[in-house]
C-alpha cells in the first residue's frame, strides 16, 4: 500500500483509467482484479492481524469479483473464509465469473443472501468484507441490497470496504439511501473524490491506497478532476523571507466587523491575519469596542467607526479587506457592507457579510467568499441539504453566480474559481465551535495581503486552518477553541 496521492478522480474518470490500464498498458483484466484482491487482503491482515473468521459479501460485478479473490486468498492463508453473495456464481460474467470459479475450485462455498437479518450473526465473522458495489452506483440502494448493508453495519465486527463503501456516491460523497460504515477502505488505481467530502470521510474510515502497478503513462492521459492540498503546496509558496524584508512588503489587512456586542469575532480575525504573517492589521469596529480590542491585542490598530465616511480613510490605507466577523445585519453592518462593496480592494467575506450579499447578489472577481452549507444555501436560494447533496456542483454554482473564489466549508472543504478546484481534507470535529470561521477569514486575508493569488490564499488558508486545528487538538477535540489555533498557525507558516 502506498501513501495517499494528491489527485482525485470522478467515477467516469476511474472507468477510463481502468480501461486504459487494460487496453493501453496491456494489463489483463483478471490480473488487475487479482492485484486489487491481494491489496485488499493485505489491508485486512494489517488492520486485523488476529482475525481468523472472514466473511466476504460479494455483489454481481467486478467489485464482487474482487471479493471472491479476497476470499480465496484468505482461505489459502488458512483463515476461515466464507462468501455471502447477492447472486449465484453462474449468474456472473467476465472476470467476476472467473474469480468466483477460482474460489469454488479452491474449495470455497457460496451462500446466497436471503434477507435474514440474523444470518451474518450466525456466521460469527470477525471481519466482514464489503464487495457489493463499486464506483458506478448512481441511485439509492433498496430492497435486499439495503437489508444486507444494514446488517453489515449492525454487527460487532471489523468492516473492510473494497474500493469504496457500498452505497456511497463516488462523485458526490453522499450516501445513496444507505451505505456501509467501513473501518477501513482499500481503494485502487485512483482516489475517488467522493471519499473525501460530504459523507465520504465518515463512511470510509481509514483509507489505504494501491495503484496496482498501473504505469504513469496511463495517468498522464487522464488529468485529475481536482487535487488535495498538502504540506508541499504550503512549502512551495510560503518560502523564507528575504533578510531585508519590512512590514510594508507583506500587506495591510483591514478587518471590518465587530458590531455592538460582537467584538471577539473581529479580534480573532485580526490576530489570525497577524499570525500568518500580514505586515499590518487594522480593525474597523463599533466605537465602543476599539479601546478594548487594542488593549487585548496591542499589535492590532483598532479604530471605532460609526459610518462609511469614517471607514473611508482606513480603506484607503488597506490592501485587503476581511468583511464579516461579528458584522451583524443591523444598520451599522449594512453601512459597512455597502462601503466595502464600493471599493476595488480584494475582499474576503464571511458570516453576516455573506447573508447581506445573498440579499444583494453582485459579481466581483476580486472577492473570496467562505460560506458553510447553510450560508451557501442562502447565497444560492436553496437549503443546506441541497448543497450537501452535491458539494462540487454547489461550489461551482457559487463561483458562477458571485465570481472570484468560493470556499465551501465542511468535511472536505472545496475551493474553486472559474478554472480550477481543490479539496482540503484537514481538520476535525472539534472545529464545530464558535469563532473558527473568523479565524479562517483572517488567515486567508493575511495570506492574500502577502501577495498570494486569491485561489492560493483560499486553498492554503483552509489547509493551514484545518492542520492547525489538528495540532491544537492533541489533547482532544471536544472543547477546542478557535484561539487555540494561533500558536500552531505560526509554526505552520514557517515550514
Amino acid at each position: 500500500m502506498n501513501e495517499l496521492p494528491q489527485n482525485l478522480y470522478t467515477a467516469a474518470q476511474m472507468q477510463r483509467l481502468d480501461r486504459m490500464a487494460i487496453d493501453e498498458a496491456g494489463i489483463d483484466g483478471y490480473e488487475l482484479m487479482c492485484r486489487a484482491g491481494a491489496a485488499a487482503f493485505d489491508a485486512l491482515r494489517r488492520h486485523w492481524p488476529n482475525a481468523r473468521r472472514v466473511l466476504v459479501c460479494c455483489g454481481k460485478g467486478n467489485n464482487g469479483g474482487d471479493g471472491y479473490v479476497i476470499a480465496r486468498l484468505a482461505l489459502e492463508a488458512g483463515l476461515q473464509a466464507r462468501v455471502l453473495a447477492m447472486a449465484s456464481p453462474e449468474a456472473l460474467a467476465g472476470d467476476a465469473a472467473r474469480a468466483a470459479s477460482d474460489w469454488v475450485a479452491a474449495g470455497g462455498e457460496v451462500a446466497l443472501w436471503g434477507e435474514q437479518a440474523d444470518a451474518l450473526e450466525a456466521m460469527a465473522p470477525e471481519v466482514v468484507v464489503d464487495a457489493l458495489f463499486g464506483t458506478g452506483l448512481e441511485r439509492a440502494v433498496e430492497g435486499r441490497w439495503r437489508n444486507l448493508i444494514e446488517a453489515i453495519n449492525t454487527g460487532d465486527w471489523g468492516r473492510l470496504a473494497v474500493d469504496i463503501p457500498s452505497g456511497l456516491s463516488a462523485d458526490t460523497g453522499c450516501v445513496l439511501g444507505v451505505a456501509v460504515q467501513a473501518d477501513v477502505t482499500a481503494t485502487f488505481i485512483g482516489l475517488k473524490r467522493g471519499l473525501f467530502t460530504a459523507d465520504g470521510p465518515q463512511q470510509a474510515g481509514q483509507l489505504v491506497f494501491d495503484d496496482l502497478a498501473v504505469p504513469a503513462r496511463v495517468y498522464a492521459s487522464e488529468p485529475a478532476a481536482l487535487s488535495r492540498v498538502g504540506s508541499d503546496d504550503v512549502a512551495a509558496i510560503l518560502i523564507p523571507r528575504p533578510r531585508n524584508a519590512h512590514k510594508g512588503h507583506f500587506g495591510h489587512v483591514l478587518v471590518v466587523g465587530g458590531a455592538p456586542g460582537m467584538s471577539g469575532a473581529a479580534r480573532m480575525a485580526g490576530e489570525a491575519a497577524q499570525r500568518v504573517g500580514a505586515g499590518l492589521v487594522s480593525v474597523a469596529t463599533a466605537p465602543a469596542h476599539a479601546a478594548m480590542l487594542n488593549a487585548g491585542r496591542p499589535e492590532l490598530m483598532c479604530a471605532g467607526v460609526d459610518n462609511a465616511r469614517e471607514l473611508a480613510p482606513l480603506l484607503a490605507r488597506a490592501t485587503v479587506v476581511a468583511l464579516g466577523p461579528g458584522l451583524g445585519q443591523g444598520a451599522w453592518g449594512r453601512a459597512m457592507f455597502a462601503a466595502v462593496s464600493e471599493t476595488r480592494l480584494p475582499v474576503v467575506m464571511d458570516a453576516d457579510a455573506l447573508n447581506l450579499l445573498a440579499a444583494e447578489p453582485v459579481v466581483n472577481p476580486d472577492r473570496i467568499i467562505t460560506p458553510h452549507p447553510g450560508e451557501a444555501g442562502r447565497l444560492l436560494g436553496c437549503g443546506a441539504g441541497e448543497i450537501n447533496r452535491d458539494r462540487f456542483a454547489a461550489v461551482a454554482a457559487l463561483v458562477n453566480r458571485y465570481g472570484g473564489v468560493a470556499l465551501l466549508k465542511g468535511a472536505g472543504t472545496l475551493v474553486a474559481d472559474q478554472q480550477q478546484c481543490a479539496l482540503v481534507d484537514r481538520g476535525n470535529p472539534g472545529m464545530a465551535s464558535g469563532g473558527m470561521g473568523d479565524v479562517l477569514t483572517g488567515v486567508i486575508a493575511g495570506l492574500l495581503a502577502q501577495g498570494l493569488t486569491p485561489f492560493d490564499a483560499a486553498r492554503l488558508g483552509a489547509w493551514l486552518h484545518g492542520r492547525a486545528a489538528e495540532l491544537a487538538a492533541s489533547d482532544g477535540e471536544r472543547g477546542l477553541l478557535a484561539s487555540d489555533l494561533f500558536d500552531p498557525l505560526r509554526r505552520l507558516v514557517n515550514p
